[in-house]
C-alpha cells in the first residue's frame, strides 16, 4: 500500500518556476516507476514526466528541456522541476507510482499549478 502526497504547486507568472514534491509512505519506494501527470480543465490527464527505479526518465515533448524529474529514494520523495513555464502548463499535477508488471497503481490527490500574468 503506497499514499502519495503531492506539494508545492501554487500561482506564477509565465516564464516561472515551480518544484513539485511528491511523497511516499510504504515500503521499497526504490522499486517504484515514478510519474507526473496533469489534467487542463476540459482536457484529459496527459503523461508529463516518468521516473524509473533506475533512474532512467522520459517527458513529454511538450515539457522537453523546460521540466526534469528526479527522486531521492533515501526520503521516498519524487520531485518536478518546472521552469519557462507557459500559460499551457496550467493544470492540476498528480504523481503516480507503479510496480513494474504489478497492474496496481498509486495516485496522489493533485496539486493545482496555475501560470498567469
Amino acid at each position: 500500500q503506497m499514499q502519495l502526497v503531492e506539494s508545492g504547486g501554487g500561482l506564477v507568472q509565465p516564464g516561472g518556476s515551480l518544484r513539485l514534491s511528491c511523497s511516499a509512505s510504504g515500503s521499497i519506494f526504490r522499486l517504484y516507476t515514478m510519474s507526473w501527470y496533469r489534467q487542463a480543465p476540459g482536457k484529459q490527464r496527459e503523461l508529463v514526466a516518468v521516473i524509473r527505479g533506475d533512474g532512467t526518465t522520459d517527458y513529454a515533448r511538450s515539457v522537453q528541456g523546460r521540466f526534469s524529474i528526479s527522486r531521492d529514494d533515501n526520503n521516498n520523495t519524487m520531485y518536478l522541476q518546472a521552469d519557462s513555464l507557459k500559460t499551457e502548463d496550467t493544470a492540476v499535477y498528480y504523481c503516480r507510482c507503479q510496480l513494474p508488471g504489478v497492474v496496481r497503481e498509486y495516485w496522489g490527490q493533485g496539486i493545482q499549478v496555475t501560470v498567469s500574468s
